[in-house]
């Protein structure tokens, strides 16, 4: 099996979905000879978003599985919306998923044939020449419960519709003036069978043709035949263009394709707390809610890598939820659970602290910085260690203390013994407070020189373990901490009056700082971490200055203990 589609599947396993089913029964039944051929067919007029990467994942994945072959195909006949930017972040996108295509194909390519076939539907009397405007087309085509009306123009005759389609193609009338479209039927149940446009004038440059078209073909007069010329077996495509699907039969029967394309539909991808719809993110860029197209809030591949996710996340993320035939939203903690079960398996282990607190051990010699070992990832061996400057005063996290701790606190109050991360067991002997104000400035406590490397004499148990970095030598370093960037579960759909802008959340980027083990003054942009205790953060590819790292979270750590309190207060 080619390495190309990403990582292989052992070819035993059961299928595990529908798809994967009919393809077994279509590669049992030796349909196209046993062929294989996918697609992944995305339109250059935006980057992708974590909704493409199902379809990816899905198409290369089947390719993958059972030694097929996937096209990247663009669907590129909007010249208006399209850019080469977005043709390389498609490319750069899918790459870094795992995946690299067979054959790398344009819509574009195909503007000369898909010429030819629609001058073969006029021959056959299967489209003709319009002149109503596109209000007039909505107008006429009708709606769910009344037909439509044909056009005036529909019973052109061949010889005047192949006239006027040559002069559309020659540029000899205004954008909009006049239309193709296919005769199909103006009362059928199917809207998009009422006479379906195919053909529009539209000056406008295309980033690979240039000036040579005024015209361009619609998506659907385009798809189904952009599959046929490159022999596509499977086109696999989400639920809404199941209503496409008469069309697509119907073209492809017309212009006389053979071996036509089998078209199925899977259920979309739908994340809570954000939006896929290219318009609202196109909306949000535009107008300043958020830093561009790899803004890390953002459900974007760009975004998303920059945030610091994996592919492996992403690609498990897919394989985890798997794929259906009924709509339904992903909680977006689905997508945070796999990316955190990836980088607790790869992800360096360091400390930090964003609250500080001073601890200071009054027993430990002044003058003494002992190095204590630290392990870098326990699940992974070969990970190693590493040295930690351990000394009279560490700043511990001010959420760790309690004056008055509550049942089952296992952190620092007064008199309770904990052990600092990799070093020794303190317990607090005094809280001293501003005052005035009551304010907690620090803990004096002292140490067991016994507790060394993890020991506990006596057998006592000791009641938590918490982390902390050394006062003398460690690293102020800026941290993002990001947020869902909306305030509601679906945003897509909010009350009418409002807007997309009104559910933004405020706090989706916080700016802070942490106080670091020294460690961290070497991270390189897009080295990823695990902050015990904390979280996941990155080394912020765009902020991230050679010695000078700019950590951004990924996800943050189940935090139990806080759910708790949060149910404790509230009962």
């Amino acid at each position: 099996m080619s390495e190309k589609h990403g990582e292989s599947v052992n070819e035993s396993d059961k299928p595990d979905n529908f798809i994967e089913k009919l393809i077994s029964s279509d590669v049992s039944a030796s349909l196209s000879g046993g062929r294989l051929q996918f697609r992944f067919p995305p339109e250059p007029n935006g980057y992708l978003h974590i909704g493409h990467a199902k379809s990816i994942c899905i198409n290369f994945g089947l390719a993958a599985r059972f030694s097929g072959r996937c096209n990247l195909r663009f669907d590129d006949t909007n010249p208006s919306r399209e850019e080469q930017e977005y043709v390389d972040s498609i490319q750069d996108d899918i790459r870094w998923l795992g995946f690299e295509w067979d054959q790398l194909c344009f819509a574009s390519d195909y503007f000369d044939q898909l010429y030819q076939w629609a001058t073969q539907l006029i021959r056959q009397g299967d489209a003709y020449v319009c002149d109503l405007t596109g209000e007039e087309v909505r107008q006429y085509r009708g709606n769910l419960t009344e037909p439509g009306r044909d056009s005036p123009h529909r019973d052109r005759s061949i010889e005047e519709n192949l006239d006027l389609f040559g002069r559309m193609k020659s540029g000899e009338f205004p954008d909009g003036a006049r239309t193709l479209r296919a005769k199909i039927d103006m009362e059928s149940a199917h809207i998009i069978m009422r006479d379906p446009v195919m053909y529009r004038i539209h000056r406008s440059t295309h980033h690979r043709t240039g000036d040579t078209w005024c015209m361009y073909p619609t998506y659907d007069w385009a798809h189904g035949q952009g599959d046929a010329i490159e022999g596509v077996t499977h086109s696999l495509c989400s639920l809404e263009f199941g209503n496409h699907r008469p069309l697509y039969d119907w073209f492809l029967d017309k212009i006389g394709i053979e071996e036509q394309p089998r078209q199925t539909e899977f259920a979309r991808l739908a994340l809570s707390y954000t939006v896929m719809s290219k318009r609202s993110l196109r909306t949000l860029i535009e107008d300043g809610h958020v830093e561009g197209w790899d803004d890390p809030r953002l459900p974007t591949l760009s975004g998303i890598r920059r945030r610091g996710y994996t592919p492996e996340s992403i690609r498990n993320f897919m394989a985890g939820i798997g794929v259906a035939k009924f709509n339904s939203t992903i909680e977006y903690s689905v997508l945070e659970n796999s990316v955190r079960d990836h980088l607790n398996k790869i992800a360096t282990r360091r400390m930090a602290v964003f609250n500080p607190l001073k601890l200071v051990i009054e027993n430990f010699p002044v003058d003494l910085q002992e190095m204590v070992e630290a392990v870098n990832n326990p699940e992974d061996p070969d990970a190693g260690t590493r040295q930690l400057p351990f000394e009279r005063e560490v700043w511990v996290d001010r959420d760790d203390f309690r004056l008055e701790p509550p049942r089952k606190w296992r952190r620092l109050a007064p008199g309770a013994e904990v052990r600092l991360r990799y070093g020794y067991c303190v317990t607090v002997k005094e809280v001293i407070e501003d005052p005035e104000s009551g304010e907690l400035l620090q803990l004096r406590c002292e140490y067991d020189p016994d507790t060394a490397r993890g020991q506990t004499p006596d057998g006592r148990k000791v009641r938590g373990i918490i982390h902390w970095v050394p006062a003398s030598c460690c690293v102020e370093i800026p941290v993002r901490l990001y947020s869902p960037l909306f305030s509601v579960p679906d945003p897509d759909h909010v009350p009418q009056g409002k807007s997309l802008i009104d559910f933004l959340n405020p706090e989706s980027l916080v700016e802070t700082t942490a106080l670091c083990e020294p460690s961290l003054a070497a991270a390189s942009a897009g080295d990823r971490f695990q902050l015990e205790r904390v979280g996941y953060f990155v080394a912020d590819q765009k902020l991230s200055k050679e010695g000078a790292p700019h950590l951004a979270r990924i996800a943050p750590l189940r935090d139990s203990w806080a759910k708790q309190e949060k149910r404790q207060a509230t009962s």
